[in-house]
């Protein structure tokens, strides 16, 4: 299975207000594991990053004037991600600003149409209800390393997002939280029964005398008890018998 964790960084908080991406960071996972592989751009917003913004980020509008616009790394940005699931924490922000740039750019596409969504926000709210499950509480709880987060970079945060969701989805097949995950899940128990099968145990026979000094064993448990042993009463042994 393949999953793209992604994160953005933007001009504002709201893209109804026409604020844009001016980071994309994507990590790779294949059958959850990093591939090593990564996309990230800094982009041209064509409008003046928030001070609150900058504050949070620090990328500057002098630093974003030279980069390319969306529209120029649209179609790179939708072959790296196509057919994917998305792994996003807080899904509804960056998927919002993706299909903003994406109509701006005339893709006629939108986020849905070209991968799965799995929001990580979500599924801490329902592994932690009533706690914080901000990306830095989640790394706390999980004792994740972002101690190099002073400020935020969408692909810094996204190598943190994979570690912070890795560590949050193992083994959590069975409480069915998300489609995704289950999916993900039956894949690696395909994968541990691949390899058992392909595991050869040997079989080690006990000796004659072996069995002499077993059935001598079982005898005085007998004798002492007052009746059977309850090995003799094993399916195993009734065949035997």
């Amino acid at each position: 299975m393949r999953q793209i964790v992604l994160d953005t960084e933007t001009t504002g908080l709201e893209v109804a207000d026409g604020h844009r991406i001016i980071e994309i960071g994507c990590v790779e996972l294949m059958h959850r594991r990093p591939s090593g592989r990564t996309w990230q751009r800094y982009l041209r917003p064509e409008r003046e990053v928030e001070a609150g913004a900058l504050a949070v980020h620090g990328i500057t509008n002098e630093f974003l004037a030279s980069q390319p616009r969306f529209a120029d790394v649209a179609p790179e940005f939708l072959a790296f991600i196509e057919g994917a699931e998305l792994v996003i924490h807080n899904a509804e922000f960056d998927v919002g600003f993706l299909d903003a740039e994406l109509a701006l750019a005339g893709a006629g596409r939108t986020i849905a149409e070209a991968c799965r969504v799995l929001d990580t926000l979500s599924l801490a709210r329902r592994l932690h209800p009533g706690q914080r499950n901000s990306l830095d509480a989640l790394c706390k709880h999980y004792k994740v390393d972002n101690s190099g987060r002073d400020l935020h970079g969408a692909l810094l945060d996204a190598r943190i997002l994979a570690d912070v969701y890795l560590a949050m989805s193992g083994g959590q097949a069975a409480l069915s939280l998300d489609h995704g995950l289950a999916a993900e899940d039956d894949a690696a128990g395909e994968s541990r029964r691949a390899r058992r099968r392909d595991v050869r145990i040997p079989v080690i026979h006990p000796t004659a005398a072996e069995l002499a000094a077993h059935e001598e064993a079982l005898v005085a448990v007998e004798r002492a008890a007052s009746g059977p042993a309850l090995f003799r009463l094993l399916p195993g042994d009734r065949e035997r018998g």
